[in-house]
């Protein structure tokens, strides 16, 4: 079976002062327009209960254009103008889907500044890219080579809070395939003390990048917050805070790249557990650490991985008492507090915690492929329960 794999490349770029000026006014633009568009809809809807779909919105905006005060518009591409709209469309597509909250509004300082340009808007020849408005091409970094013969569908400028400009080109990888079914299957609980630990006893360290980057992180904030607000010294200390989340970040995600491709390429099977991360970092005590663990993308990128390369993901109902159950005997313990890493069964076996909870969704997700339930993650299914979650929380007498 042949498969067609869309994915994202992202480089970095060094745009001219007449490119950064450029793409700064269409990162504005599109957040006028995007904010625009939202408040119609909300007024018509508020008011005359109508729904205003992407057509109208459009010719609203040919609207917009053409008056004094927006005549500005038309000085970028009208390319990430309409995509702006159609993204707007997606996230009221989702709301009404129940799969997300209301649409909110752009901020100038807070929100991603990003263009996304289609192939009208751009050209790309001989491994140079080069968008609408402007007379040269970027000064991209190809720090890994794209498919061959790739035709990029869409191209999407962005700058993070560092500062750093980033070009995307979404084409057509036809060198991800499905990897040769092998019978492994693993187990993997998340944790704290050791990032991931494997129902084979393998346990992966938690490099703590935060932690690394804490003391430095906490001065640059003590001297961010003593400058004057809008003054041009909180700006530039602003943007060594950033800096510093942004090595922070990379470090973190180039890790869990490495550890999933590795997983999916040696595992046909991965069982984890359906953490509700979002809750968890309610404990104060922990949130710093659970963030900087980074469950939620971990699963993220385990589960598209899988995808790609015909692998299975099973995620094993959160609560499933997988610390508390005897993987030997399946005797259940009435409690286990976070700090016991070690206890002894009735039984007599002694058990890693750790490794004990990877053992137990192992067999749980194991159970769940024979009954051939769905393999949907959680939160795709608001309302409700999948049958993956349901499965592995009956014990049978």
């Amino acid at each position: 079976m042949t498969t067609h794999v869309k994915r994202a490349f992202k480089y970095r770029f060094y745009p001219t002062d007449a490119q950064a000026a450029e793409l700064s006014r269409t990162f504005g633009c599109v957040r006028k327009v995007y904010n625009m568009a939202l408040a119609a809809r909300t007024q018509a809807w508020a008011t005359r209960q109508e729904r205003v779909n992407y057509n109208a919105i459009s010719a609203m905006l040919t609207a917009w254009k053409k008056t004094e005060e927006l005549a500005y518009l038309n000085e970028v591409s009208s390319v990430p103008l309409q995509q702006a709209l159609r993204h707007l469309q997606t996230a009221f597509t989702n709301f009404f889907g129940k799969r997300a909250k209301y649409p909110r509004f752009k901020s100038r300082k807070k929100s991603r500044k990003s263009a996304e340009y289609t192939t009208s808007a751009f050209r790309f020849r001989d491994g140079a890219l080069t968008l609408a408005k402007m007379a040269e091409p970027l000064a991209v970094v190809w720090s890994r080579p794209l498919p061959e013969g790739a035709k990029p569908s869409t191209v999407t400028v962005s700058q993070d809070a560092a500062g750093r400009w980033f070009v995307s080109l979404l084409c057509d990888d036809p060198g991800v395939k499905p990897l040769p079914a092998n019978g492994n299957a693993v187990g993997i609980d998340a944790g704290l003390e050791h990032l991931l630990t494997l129902s084979t006893g393998e346990k992966i360290a938690n490099p703590r990048h935060e932690r690394r980057d804490r003391a430095a992180l906490a001065r640059q904030q003590r001297r961010l917050a003593k400058k004057e607000k809008g003054s041009a010294n909180r700006a530039r200390a602003r943007l060594k805070v950033a800096k510093i989340h942004a090595r922070i970040a990379d470090r973190r995600r180039d890790t869990l790249h490495k550890i999933t491709t590795r997983l999916v390429r040696e595992n046909q099977t991965i069982v984890i557990e359906d953490l509700t991360v979002r809750n968890m970092v309610k404990n104060h005590r922990l949130a710093r650490s659970i963030s900087d663990a980074a469950w939620s993308e971990f699963r993220s990128m385990l589960e598209y991985k899988a995808q790609w390369y015909g692998r299975e993901v099973i995620a094993v109902d959160r609560w499933f008492p997988s610390s508390k159950l005897c993987s030997a005997c399946g005797t259940l313990q009435d409690t286990m507090p976070l700090n016991v890493r070690a206890w002894t069964c009735g039984c007599g076996i002694t058990h890693d915690r750790d490794v004990n909870a990877a053992h137990n969704l192992l067999a749980a997700g194991l159970a769940v492929t024979v009954c051939g339930a769905g393999v949907r993650p959680q939160r795709s299914t608001p309302g409700g329960r999948s049958a993956t979650k349901q499965k592995p929380s009956r014990r049978e007498p």
